[in-house]
């Protein structure tokens, strides 16, 4: 049996004609064997039918863990909850904190976080469990906690704003997290959308395991909106690596993950919903 098995439970495109849903969002189903933990809950529950489709019980999840406090990434917990019932959840303890997204010429502010109040979810079930630090959910399997911001050309998109008596400043997402599991050959690591940025996650995963080798990437890598000095310098430093794996979505955006399909010809990976990785 694998060591670990990914599905990609929601994504912003369909991978295979089973009949699943797409929206803007990201979920994804980690499998142990032993255990089955949800990563993100996507935009608006599409989860659940996807799920059914693919002949996923969501009733055996044992436990979610949400990268950040965005909408398209904690929407569908509230249905999930509704399905599950009680389930311990992993969180930033800011997860809650005011996302929004700059509004453009003549807009306003845009409400991108949390579509749920902490305790309508906690009375679906929900059993939050907030953390900051590292932490080893099971053997090998770990919660990023904060990722140092250490890269120079690596910056959190200027879109994302927080409002604070009344001004707008920029939001650095201090709750945006990763999964690092390591594995028998090095390190798989799962982002939701990478705000801290991609090399700054993949070092913090080697410090945080131990682990240098890294074995696989999946999921939202924010390449699509980064600057094409950022774009650059993180391919380059991807080639440093000797990727088996490289599968990016979500906010990695269709031109950026066409140009890391050529330029990773071996490595790369479509992952869509529907779509599995087997490790």
């Amino acid at each position: 049996m694998s060591e670990l098995k990914v599905t990609v439970l929601v994504e912003n495109t369909v991978g295979i004609s089973i009949g699943l849903l797409s929206e803007w969002g990201l979920s994804m189903l980690l499998d142990f064997g032993d255990e089955r933990i949800l990563f993100d809950t996507g935009e608006q529950g599409s989860l659940l039918a996807n799920a059914q489709a693919m002949g996923i019980d969501l009733k055996q999840i044992h436990r979610v863990v949400l990268s950040h406090g965005h909408y398209d990434h904690t929407g569908g917990l509230l249905k999930f909850l509704q399905l599950r019932g009680h389930v311990p959840v992993y969180a930033h303890a800011e997860l809650f904190a005011g996302h929004y997204g700059r509004g453009g010429k003549g807009q306003g502010n845009k409400y991108l976080g949390v579509p749920f109040r902490q305790e309508q979810l906690e009375s679906a079930g929900a059993e939050f469990h907030w953390c900051r630090e590292p932490l080893e959910l099971r053997t090998g399997l770990w919660i990023s906690g904060e990722i140092p911001r250490k890269t120079a050309f690596e910056r959190v998109d200027e879109r994302l704003i927080q409002l604070r008596e009344g001004q707008a400043v920029q939001d650095s997402v201090p709750d945006d997290f990763s999964l690092f599991f390591v594995s028998q050959q090095g390190l798989i690591i799962l982002f939701g959308c990478a705000h801290a940025g991609l090399v700054n996650i993949v070092e913090h995963a080697k410090q945080v395991t131990g682990e240098h080798r890294v074995r696989a990437l999946i999921g939202g890598t924010h390449l699509g909106p980064a600057s094409k000095d950022q774009q650059e310098k993180t391919v380059a430093y991807l080639k440093s690596l000797d990727l088996a794996c490289l599968a990016p979505n979500h906010c990695t955006g269709p031109a950026m993950s066409s140009r890391l399909a050529s330029e990773f010809p071996h490595q790369f990976v479509w992952a869509n919903a529907g779509n599995t990785l087997e490790f």
